[in-house]
Formats: C-alpha cells, sequence, structure tokens
C-alpha cells in the first residue's frame, strides 16, 4: 500500500484542459480575450492548443466521435484534461490494475468526471513535436498575455452522494489527499466542497457537492446535463494588472457587495494591499498575515462556456482557496440565483 508521500505515478501537473463547443468561432474568440494563443495543430485531428504563460486550453472541433458525442450532450463543455506523468504507459496500467475505466481510443487515457476524458501525457514540450506551429506565436503571446501563467485547480461538480465516489476515485488511482473540507450554508441552500491535492502538490481538484435540490451546483448540474469540471483557477503575477486588462477586453467579471470592502481591514489586519484598488476591481481577499498564513487575491468570471467560469487568483503565501471567501461568494451566487428566478426562498407552497 503507499503512504500518503508517494507519487507512484511521477504525477507533475497539468498538462491541459479540452474544450469543445457548437460554436467553437465563439470560444476561440473568448480564448484570445482571456490571453490565450492559438500555438500548435493536431497532426490528425481538429484541435488546437492554445496557449499562456504554463497553461494549455485545447479547442476541438472534431465533427465525429467522442468529442462531437460529448458536445451533442453537453453544448460549450470540458471534454478532458492531462496529467503529466514519469511514463504514461505505466501510468495507464497502474490506473487500470487500480479501477480506472478504459476508452475505446488507443491512448493512454480513462474514463474521468462526468464521462470526459483524462489522459496522461508525458512531462515536456515534446508532446507537440509532432503538431503544426503557428508562425511567430511566441511574439503574439506576448503581446495578447494579460498576465496568466499557471493552471492552480480545477473543480467538479458531483451529484448528491458522489462526493465519496470521486474523492476515492483520486484517492486509488492517484494517492490525492484531502486538503481542505468545507460544509457551507447560504440563505436558502448549501454545498459541501472537499479539496482534494496531489502528492505533487500541483495538482488540486475541489469537489463540489450539493446538499438539496435547488443550490448552484444542482443547477450547474441541469444546465450542463452531467457531473463535470465547474470551473479552471488561473493564477497571475499581478492581479490587478490582469483583471484591468480583462475587463478591457469585455471579460464579464462577478461582481461584490459594497459593504465586502469596508471589513477587509479588520478582516484581514495587516494584509498591504491598495483597498481602493480591491474595491474598484472587486477582488477579494483571504488569508491572514498576523498568523503566518500570506494572503490570497482572487475574483471569478461570469460564466464563459455554458455554466463553466474562470478564477483569477494570486497567491502571496497563502496555498488555501479563499476559504474566508466561500461564505460570501455562495450567499452572492445564491441571491443571483433568486434574482433570476431560479431559487424560491419562499415555503414549497409558496407561502
Amino acid at each position: 500500500m503507499t503512504t500518503t508521500t508517494e507519487n507512484p505515478l511521477g504525477l507533475n501537473g497539468f498538462e491541459f484542459v479540452e474544450f469543445t463547443s457548437p460554436d467553437p468561432d465563439a470560444m476561440a474568440e473568448r480564448f484570445l480575450a482571456l490571453g490565450f494563443v492559438p500555438t500548435h495543430r493536431h497532426p490528425t485531428k481538429n484541435i488546437t492548443r492554445y496557449k499562456q504563460g504554463r497553461i494549455n486550453l485545447m479547442l476541438n472541433r472534431d465533427d465525429a466521435g467522442r468529442v462531437a458525442a460529448f458536445r451533442g450532450e453537453h453544448g460549450p463543455s470540458a471534454s478532458a484534461m492531462a496529467f503529466r506523468v514519469a511514463d504514461p504507459d505505466a501510468a495507464m496500467r497502474w490506473a487500470l490494475d487500480h479501477g480506472a475505466r478504459a476508452t475505446e481510443e488507443e491512448d493512454t487515457v480513462i474514463q474521468g468526471i462526468g464521462g470526459s476524458y483524462l489522459y496522461f501525457v508525458r512531462d515536456g514540450e515534446d508532446l507537440y513535436a509532432d503538431w503544426a506551429e503557428f508562425p511567430g506565436w511566441r511574439a503574439e503571446e506576448a503581446r495578447n498575455s494579460v498576465g496568466l501563467d499557471l493552471l492552480d485547480h480545477l473543480t467538479h461538480n458531483v451529484r448528491r452522494g458522489q462526493m465519496r465516489v470521486w474523492s476515492e476515485f483520486y484517492r486509488r488511482l492517484f494517492n490525492f489527499e484531502e486538503q481542505k473540507y468545507f460544509d457551507i450554508k447560504g440563505q436558502a441552500t448549501g454545498l459541501f466542497s472537499q479539496a482534494m491535492i496531489a502528492p505533487d502538490h500541483a495538482i488540486r481538484i475541489p469537489l463540489n457537492e450539493s446538499q438539496d435540490e435547488q443550490s448552484q451546483i444542482e443547477e450547474f448540474i441541469r444546465d450542463y446535463k452531467g457531473e463535470g469540471i465547474q470551473h479552471l483557477a488561473l493564477t497571475t503575477g499581478n492581479i490587478y494588472e490582469t483583471v484591468e486588462k480583462l475587463r478591457a477586453r469585455g471579460v464579464r467579471l462577478q461582481d461584490t457587495i459594497d459593504t465586502y470592502y469596508d471589513l477587509v481591514d479588520s478582516r484581514v489586519p495587516g494584509h498591504g494591499e491598495d483597498l481602493e484598488r480591491l474595491r474598484r476591481n472587486r477582488i477579494l481577499i483571504d488569508g491572514s498575515v498576523e498568523r503566518g498564513e500570506g494572503i490570497l487575491l482572487q475574483i471569478f468570471t461570469e460564466p464563459l462556456f455554458g455554466p463553466i467560469f474562470f478564477e483569477i487568483i494570486q497567491r502571496k503565501g497563502n496555498e488555501g482557496f479563499g476559504n474566508g471567501n466561500f461564505q460570501a461568494l455562495f450567499e452572492s451566487m445564491e441571491l443571483d440565483q433568486i434574482r433570476r428566478g431560479v431559487l424560491n426562498v419562499e415555503g414549497e407552497d409558496g407561502s
């Protein structure tokens, strides 16, 4: 049996997340607005790699096969992700020996969340050696970047009763551990969140499960028509500049009530941030300088691809997930549900 410090597959971070859409041109435009540029095209499939910093997003336009079926079921969606491993073939054997489900593809890939695919790829840039390269993409990446650098974590929204199934999936196959557990309640709904972390500490996957039939997690599952990747958190070295560039490009970001900022100094004393610039950009802050935990700055986009959204995050010595903001964020999303008529906070009989 492995110990909690062992990394049996040689995991070394996310390599990519694959997206697909009935309107791939609109999705490509969103990638560009987020600061990504096309760099390579797959030699045999209609897949384009988009890159910014160390983040790779794939746009799969294949009009047949598993991606077409996935797109037909889910609409704009995240159809696959990839883990970097020391040896993809050995990782595949290990995963199958530990209960993973194979796919119809002759590749190092297993079934992932909600019918998506989870690929094992070799660590290193040679993955794209036989792909067609877009001329001048490096200069274009430098010009178009908004400062995003790394895929920090991505979340799964799971059906009620399935959190344990998926946490065990990541424990058994990859030796993930639980990093944090949250029980969050709003005015009328609630959710559980279990943040899982890989042995390399570079792959983090929070699992979200609803406590009821009306929460935003359940709304996601209804809209998405199943479980899946809810959001991607992308790091930046300067969240103020990144957010200001995104807003200038028309990327819509979630708002935060103004009174949130009236409490920042008392909630995170000694944070050292420009409070008015935080307020102006609607950036959230969490952590504790006093306890030596550092701080974390974050903001979320509105949904960009179906119900999938993005988080922009800057870590200043804090390795959490914005724990202190969870309640405020959950309540603000719940208020949005109420405004849209999705959530009725009155009694079931409407009284």
